[in-house]
């Protein structure tokens, strides 16, 4: 049996580098190569590292290659904020990118892809409550299009050529060991840094916009669990709804109060509330829990805990 050896690209955002920790403690360190444009950061550089620009195809090929590479994680991409403000690179980047991947992974016969999707591949007439997981998609924003393009591609992937592609449509992911990666839900993530600088926040939604969001440690635990599940068991091809909660900014503004009492909010809201306006309030992920055994373990008032307590042992 040949030993498995990974490549994630974009590792230097939110999700990659907590990720790159969870590929290490399954496969080994030495069996994991994290990379992203730029030069390794914090945990990063404990592992093997390769300085990548995903839209260079050839050094993509060559890398994959001459590290005998089985599996691919691929979460390179413009966010929903940062996309809008560049619609055409964001297009560019996150799509060719991906078709570069899919490619790669049919030509040098890869065991397995991951890619992320994200509920901004949902819109403005996409059900609300409870989004099922077949269902309207109308994106409203640059990221939201090459995401809901990105599934489709994923699944013809698979049932063309058959390539194991697996992937997620995540929601808000909140973590504290990055910054803030230009994502609408992220002030879900900068609000408790500020928490705990400053004791106050000025929040760019309004206090009753309900979004689906989700632990960083669940987002790694989902990941992999998908990834680990037998191919028979991965049913949903294009991308699977994942979800653990949902909160508005008040809401999370008052978990935060039970620990930091003179805490305060305020509200500003920009562009990015439109955005937000056309994304579920909540997601039906049963299709994931049913097939694979999808369980999260973190609500908001475990995560605000636990976010709390290590940013405020790092000050």
């Amino acid at each position: 049996m040949k030993k498995t050896k990974v490549l994630l690209i974009g590792a230097g955002g939110q999700l990659g580098s907590e990720l790159t920790q969870g590929l290490w403690s399954i496969y080994g360190i030495d069996n994991v190569i994290s990379s992203d444009i730029k030069d390794p950061q914090g945990i990063l550089k404990e592992g093997r590292y390769e300085k990548l620009d995903v839209m260079q195809k050839d050094k993509l090929y060559e890398l994959l290659k001459s590290n005998d590479i089985t599996q691919v994680y691929h979460l390179a991409a413009l966010l929903s904020a940062t996309g809008e403000q560049d619609p055409r690179w964001a297009w560019k980047l996150n799509m060719e990118s991906l078709l570069y991947v899919l490619e790669a992974a049919h030509e040098l016969k890869l065991d397995k892809v991951y890619w992320p999707s994200s509920i901004a591949a949902f819109g403005p007439t996409t059900p609300k409550d409870s989004t099922p997981q077949d269902t309207i998609m109308d994106p409203t924003t640059v990221y939201g299009i090459t995401k809901l393009a990105g599934e489709r591609w994923c699944e013809y992937f698979f049932r063309r050529y058959g390539v194991d592609v697996r992937s997620l449509r995540y929601p808000g992911l909140i973590g504290y060991k990055t910054q803030p990666g230009g994502g609408t839900t992220d002030y879900a993530v900068d609000i408790y840094f500020k928490a705990i600088a400053n004791k106050t926040y000025e929040c760019f939604l309004s206090a009753d916009t309900y979004l689906p969001m989700m632990y960083m440690n669940d987002a790694v635990k989902a990941t992999l669990d998908l990834m680990e599940a037998p191919a028979e068991k991965v049913k949903v091809r294009s991308s699977y709804n994942i979800s653990s909660m949902s909160f508005c900014p008040a809401q999370i503004a008052s978990t935060i109060k039970k620990h930091i009492p003179d805490f305060t909010i305020t509200y500003k809201p920009d562009f990015r509330q439109t955005i937000a306006d056309s994304w579920p309030k909540s997601i039906d992920d049963s299709a994931a829990r049913n097939d694979w055994g999808w369980q999260h373990q973190f609500g908001l008032a475990e995560m605000t805990e636990d976010i709390l307590k290590n940013l405020g042992n790092q000050v």
